[in-house]
């Protein structure tokens, strides 16, 4: 998931590096929240160009982990980013970010959980109803999923049309009430509350309309296609819902 720490080490890293990484993971914790959005900061931009991915096993004072399954990842802004919603639909279209904004927006707050095991409680996420979007594009009557494509050029996730349709999934514009920051997907990203955290693709660039669930990244490497939190990936843990 792009939200994961990575399966495989990397290149090693000087003791030195590390020792000062894992110095700055833990001043998140006791500094001030202008002092933890700078480590955020910080930490994004570091995961977003280290190789060795050490930088994506450090939690923010949010509790959340940057990792990226690319080495890089290009950012976006307000006036270059654009969000595409194609494939079985009547209506191809493509949003803006001012384009997102200006559709009513729901906020949701719920616990995070990873499939890996930490978990954020209480995240407040704001954005516009995936069905909505879907609706406006007019899914044709053959379609039975829904395929999203991230501006990371890798990641790719799916839902089933009726998965794609409920209440709690969100094209999000807002994560813990601040605009979506780059390091956390932003500015726009796909968030599916009920399932684990991989299957809430960051960097979100398309929303494809297809006939059949095509599994996604981390499906392709053995993760449950359905993940729902609590029952797949062989874990028990309580429900986000």
């Amino acid at each position: 998931m792009n939200d994961e720490p990575p399966e495989e080490r990397g290149t090693p890293v000087g003791r030195r590096v590390l020792l000062g990484t894992l110095g700055l993971g833990a001043l998140g914790v006791v500094t001030a929240p202008a002092l933890q959005r700078g480590l955020e900061g910080f930490l994004g931009a570091a995961a977003d160009k280290d190789p060795t991915g050490l930088t994506g096993l450090l939690p923010n004072g949010g509790g959340f982990r940057y990792y990226s399954v690319t080495s890089s990842v290009p950012q976006k802004t307000a006036e270059t980013y654009r969000l595409t919603v194609d494939g079985l639909v009547a209506n191809p279209t493509t949003y803006t970010l001012a384009d997102l904004r200006a559709l009513p927006q729901t906020r949701l707050v719920k616990d995070v959980q990873c499939v890996t095991g930490w978990r954020v409680p209480g995240t407040p996420f704001e954005g516009v109803r995936l069905s909505r979007l879907l609706d406006a594009a007019g899914v044709r009557s053959s379609a039975g999923a829904v395929r999203f494509t991230c501006f990371d050029g890798a990641y790719t996730e799916s839902l089933t049309l009726d998965q794609a349709r409920r209440s709690d999934i969100l094209v999000a514009l807002r994560m813990q009430d601040k605009e979506l920051a780059h390091e956390h997907g932003g500015p726009v990203r796909l968030y599916v509350a009920p399932m684990y955290f991989y299957k809430s693709a960051k960097w979100l660039s398309g929303i494809t309309v297809t006939e059949h669930v095509e599994p996604g990244y981390w499906e392709e490497r053995g993760y449950d296609v359905n993940a729902w939190v609590g029952r797949s990936n062989g874990r028990d843990d309580d429900p986000t819902n």
